[in-house]
């Protein structure tokens, strides 16, 4: 028995509105909206078809979230967004969107959608992200491991520390579970920071700056005392952190900076910090106060 016509639109907007405007035919047949019903939305556009027996309501405009919600809704129950397109909507990797990819217990083909099998997808590596069901991000970047090259890779890892504090041990957790994992080498180098990398404009400045005075360069997004220090030498023993706007404007990282200078002073290192001014408007007090502390072991 379907629902009285009057209600029908009401009924759709009700799914729709939680799922990014996106709906299933099977949700629109446990809510008692007819074939018949469903057919003739169809027809006049009120239904637009995505994949087959998924529909974005005509009146919601496409959005990327619809785009990947569709794809998930497609892929059928236990289905998750995961690869670059998860890593790309919790925000570890820029540039443009990347199509669609699902990890899915079914092993279903879908027209146009990437899909993945996996028969146990173990729940402590799903969750939901806007309404989306997504892999986690320790899930994601074992995920990306496989697939980006070790720079990319690095600053992933750097933006899942940032924006949900992630650490080391929940990554290696899941690579406990998987440990026939492509790049898992790769992953736990970058977890280690043994991987160099330049995460921005501050960062690459820093660097010229040095290279271009010969001096000796840190170690880069290195653990150290519990948690990452932007840069950091061994001999004579100084950690410098580079506070650019874009990763050090938030409570949260106004406190983590001055955890890593605590932490600095106390396992005995020098510690500095510098800033885009720094490393472009007036380099040469930086650099006069950086050559001191690197020599002052050899001098003394």
């Amino acid at each position: 028995m379907g629902v009285k016509a009057g209600t029908v639109e009401r009924e759709i907007a009700r799914i729709a509105s939680r799922q990014h405007g996106i709906v299933s035919r099977a949700e629109l047949l446990r809510a008692a909206i007819s074939r018949k019903e469903i057919a003739g939305r169809i027809r006049v556009g009120l239904l637009i078809r995505v994949y087959r027996g998924v529909y974005r309501v005509g009146h919601q405009a496409p959005s990327l979230e619809a785009r990947y919600m569709a794809a998930v809704k497609a892929a059928g129950d236990g289905a998750v967004l995961s690869g670059r397109a998860a890593a790309y909507l919790l925000g570890l990797i820029k540039g443009s969107p990347p199509p669609p990819e699902v990890t899915a217990p079914t092993g279903r083909c879908v027209n146009g959608l990437k899909l993945r099998r996996s028969r146990k997808m173990d729940r402590r590596e799903a969750t939901l992200f806007r309404g989306i069901p997504v892999t986690t991000v320790p899930r994601t970047l074992v995920d990306l491991a496989a697939v980006l090259p070790e720079d990319d890779l690095a600053r992933a890892v750097h933006e899942a520390e940032v924006l949900y504090r992630m650490r080391p041990e929940q990554v290696e957790a899941v690579l406990a579970r998987r440990p026939n994992t492509s790049g898992a080498g790769k992953l736990r180098r970058v977890l280690r920071g043994d991987v160099h990398v330049l995460l921005g404009k501050l960062e690459k400045g820093f660097f010229r700056r040095l290279e271009e005075v010969d001096f000796p360069l840190p170690k880069t997004n290195r653990p150290a005392g519990g948690r990452r220090v932007d840069c950091r030498w061994d001999d004579p023993p100084l950690t410098v952190e580079l506070l650019s706007y874009t990763y050090h404007h938030s409570r949260y990282a106004w406190e983590q900076d001055h955890l890593r200078e605590r932490e600095a002073r106390a396992r005995g290192d020098e510690f500095r910090s510098y800033t885009l001014g720094d490393a472009f408007e007036h380099p040469e007090q930086m650099l006069r106060e950086l050559r001191e502390l690197l020599t002052k072991d050899r001098l003394s």
